[in-house]
């Protein structure tokens, strides 16, 4: 599974679930910091990427756009590293099986 970190999510995360999301990126690492959502949109698209963020930014995208890319929307604040895995590994079947419908095209998670 192929996630894609936005900015806002400290890039320490890749670390924490290399185990389970072992094709994970981070914008920072991708050359994406400071990129505006589109591009980041675009690049995603064109590497099948999921992107996962706090922004809403990316799910109005998608309401115009449709998808791909896919987009994990995380509605629970701004929260540490530590609470994204923790609600990573707990979701761990549902994102599976999110990535692989492709009538879905969001995923919120609280």
């Amino acid at each position: 599974m192929k996630l894609l970190f936005d900015e806002n999510i400290s890039f320490r995360i890749l670390k924490k679930i290399e185990s389970k999301f072992p094709e994970s990126k981070h914008t920072l690492y991708h050359g994406l910091n400071g990129k505006t959502d589109t591009e980041i949109w675009d690049v995603a698209k064109k590497e099948e990427l999921v992107i996962v963020t706090f922004d809403e930014d990316y799910f109005e995208m998608m309401m115009i756009k449709g998808f791909p890319p896919k987009v994990i929307w995380l509605r629970i604040g701004n929260s540490s590293t530590n609470e994204i895995v923790e609600l990573l590994e707990k979701n761990f079947d549902e994102i599976k099986l999110f990535i692989q419908n492709n009538e879905v095209g969001l995923l919120e998670l609280y």
